[in-house]
């Protein structure tokens, strides 16, 4: 309590003497920058784009797809006259931070190593749980359609409503803003776990396919801002390793689906698959409740302002998010508003958009290819056939531990630049290099599959190509995440909202008519025209590699610094 009454008794002092400075209107602008990269500090970091009409923070977090960003879109509308980068921003006494950076107790950066590695653990274990259910659902079609007694198409729809519920997952994201990342941790897994008991239970095709897009929706929420705990924990020189875990789990969750299926549908009936998911998820809503507390570092700082006005009596202590003007129904319509825009008029946005959604459409549409191939082929049986995808799940394991060959490698473009300009920064090209690489294994990969599904071929030489693609696919990912959020800082949040939407619909869509391809053309052909795809899409990385900085300097949205 006297520590208390000291910090009030300079803050009465310092506020005396910045009175004639002080300007409240301006510091209710002030934005909070959220961990993604470095400590929260209470004076914002501007960053330029063409249509900026006064300086801006950037508040960053990390999200289903890697990384997200909450969008300050309150230069919009506001009337605010615009502001000089260069002149300093009067100082709030009262304004509630971290004492000592990092280093302060309530700081989450401050947690023991083996809290911040369970916090990770648990929460790629969700990130996991949710991606797995998608695919696993698939390995249950035999039995589920002579019980239901529909047609495979229509059992594929459960499939596809499933991805078109995560493709809503981002747009959940501006509630962690409001109420901070537990509160949707606990939300979401409650509603997951709910919205599978009717999948359990079902009795026709019709309530299994509603259930399974509202077990997307729920559980994208949960996606959508579990990867922000990995940067409220690490700074951004701390957290490669833990990112590299928490990255995997979302595509490796898919890859392993058909496999935890393949067991289960094998030897017991397809109603154990949904089971088996409601006590993996209850037991990690159990876990999450008990283990993973709230990270997000503007909902601490907010719960310690409380502290300090109740503690004194002295209402002047506030949070920087406190501070803010933007109600819920705004933040959540730019939100939905804002994708639409980058996608329109944004064209490297558009292009590595469809680019990966192209991507991610073949990896669920291998889910009804696999079992064409190896069933008939190889006479593979349902848990053999699960075991198949073991490639594409190894492949991006290996991919993922590559990150400190690509962080090595911006480094070195940093350096070259400041040899030849005089500044050492990176550029968010530099994140491409990722890209570029994966770009063609991704198409040496599905050729290299399709040419190999013959009976006379080894069953394990077309596996080591899907391998391959899936080396290439986790590469090229990271890539156009991180590239995104650097282009477009003030926007990320929307540029990977607008991402994951025409992701997930890609990744609906191709399921649908996979299977009836893989019959037309052959399975050899079938997988050429996917590769022949991926093929006229491979000079865009290396495009934007060269160009890309003269692209965003007319950008709308993008950085120009």
């Amino acid at each position: 309590m006297q520590e208390i009454q000291e910090k009030r008794r300079s803050a009465e002092l310092e506020s005396a003497s910045n009175s004639p400075t002080t300007n409240p209107e301006k510091d209710s602008l002030d934005d909070v920058e959220a961990a993604g990269f470095e400590p929260i500090r209470t004076r914002p970091a501007s960053i330029a784009t063409r249509n900026s009409r006064h300086s801006t923070a950037l508040s960053r977090e990390r999200s289903n797809n890697g990384y997200g960003v909450v969008d300050d879109d309150d230069d919009e509308d506001s009337d605010q006259p615009e502001t000089s980068p260069s002149a300093p921003a009067a100082k709030d006494p009262y304004e509630v931070g971290w004492e000592n950076g990092d280093l302060d107790p309530q700081n989450p950066r401050a947690l023991p190593a083996w809290r911040k590695w369970s916090i990770v653990i648990i929460t790629s274990i969700g990130s996991f749980c949710v991606t797995n259910a998608s695919s696993i659902y698939t390995s249950t079609y035999t039995q589920m359609d002579a019980e239901f007694g529909n047609s495979r198409i229509v059992a594929t729809l459960g499939l596809s409503f499933f991805v078109l519920g995560i493709a809503l997952g981002p747009f959940w994201s501006p509630l962690a803003e409001f109420y901070g990342r537990r509160p949707i941790y606990l939300a979401s897994f409650a509603f997951f776990l709910i919205w599978l008991i009717p999948s359990a239970v079902a009795q026709n095709i019709e309530t299994m396919i509603v259930a399974r897009f509202f077990q997307g929706l729920a559980g994208s929420a949960f996606l959508s801002v579990s990867g922000g705990t990995v940067s409220d924990m690490f700074a951004r020189n701390q957290m490669q390793a833990a990112m590299a875990v928490f990255t995997l789990a979302p595509f490796a969750g898919p890859s392993m689906g058909p496999l935890i299926g393949g067991f289960i549908n094998t030897y017991a009936s397809w109603r154990w698959t949904h089971y088996v998911l409601l006590i993996w998820a209850g037991v990690l809503l159990v876990t999450v409740y008990l283990f993973v507390p709230e990270t997000y570092h503007p909902v601490l700082l907010k719960r310690k302002a409380q502290k300090l006005r109740k503690e004194t009596g002295d209402d002047r202590w506030k949070a920087p998010i406190e501070k803010q003007k933007k109600s819920m129904a705004k933040t959540v319509g730019f939100a939905l508003l804002r994708p639409f825009q980058l996608l329109i008029t944004e064209p490297m946005c558009l292009i590595l958009d469809i680019y990966g959604a192209i991507l991610l459409g073949i990896l669920y549409l291998f889910f009804g290819a696999f079992p064409l191939v190896f069933g008939t082929n190889h006479g593979f049986n349902l848990w053999q056939i699960g075991l198949t995808f073991l490639g594409l799940f190894v492949a991006m394991a290996l991919a993922c531990s590559t990150a400190p060959i690509w962080h090595k490698t911006r480094q070195r473009l940093a350096a070259r630049r400041e040899k030849r300009t005089g500044e050492a920064r990176n550029e968010p090209e530099d994140q491409l290099p990722s890209v570029i690489v994966g770009a063609p294994l991704i198409t040496i990969g599905l050729f290299w599959f399709g040419f190999t599904t013959y009976p006379s071929v080894h069953w394990i030489v077309p596996i080591i190509g899907s391998g391959v693609f899936a080396f290439g696919v986790s590469l090229a990912f990271t890539g156009i995440f991180t590239f995104l959020v650097d282009a477009y800082p003030l926007y990320a949040a929307s540029a990977l909202a607008g991402n994951a939407l025409v992701r997930c619909t890609f990744a609906a869509a191709f399921p649908l008519f996979g299977i009836q391809m893989y019959e037309r053309l052959g399975y050899q052909w079938a997988t050429a025209l996917l590769g022949f795809l991926t093929l006229a899409m491979l000079p865009f990385p290396y495009l934007f590699f060269i160009y890309g900085k003269r692209i965003r300097s007319r950008s709308k949205y993008a950085t120009t610094i």
